[in-house]
C-alpha cells in the first residue's frame, strides 16, 4: 500500500512537468499578442478581439524557425498531454502544423 501511494505521488508532481512543456508554444504566442496589444494601447473589447483573432492566426516565434519534423513532435507531444484520440486529434494536428 506505501509503494502504490508513493507511485502516485510521484506521478502526480510529474503532471505538472510534461504540461508545461507542451504549452511553451501557446505561452509564446499568447506573450507575443499580449505585448503587440500593449504596443498597440488597445483596451477593453477592442483588446479582447484583437487577442482572439492573433491567438488564432499567429504562429509562435519558435514554431517559424522549426523544420516539419521538429513542429511534428511538438504537435504530437502537446496532442498526448491533451490526450486527444481520433478525429480530434487529427484535427489538432492538422492545425498545430499549419502553425
Amino acid at each position: 500500500m506505501k509503494k502504490l501511494l508513493s507511485a502516485l505521488i510521484v506521478v502526480a508532481a510529474a503532471l505538472p512537468l510534461c504540461s508545461a512543456h507542451a504549452m511553451t508554444a501557446q505561452q509564446e504566442k499568447m506573450a507575443a499578442c499580449n505585448k503587440e496589444a500593449g504596443d498597440k494601447q488597445l483596451k477593453g473589447d477592442e483588446r479582447k478581439q484583437f487577442m482572439r483573432d492573433c491567438l488564432k492566426k499567429t504562429p509562435p516565434a519558435s514554431a517559424q524557425n522549426m523544420s516539419q519534423q521538429e513542429k511534428m513532435k511538438v504537435c504530437n507531444k502537446e496532442a498526448g498531454a491533451k490526450q486527444l484520440k481520433g478525429g480530434e486529434r487529427k484535427e489538432f494536428m492538422r492545425n498545430c502544423l499549419k502553425g
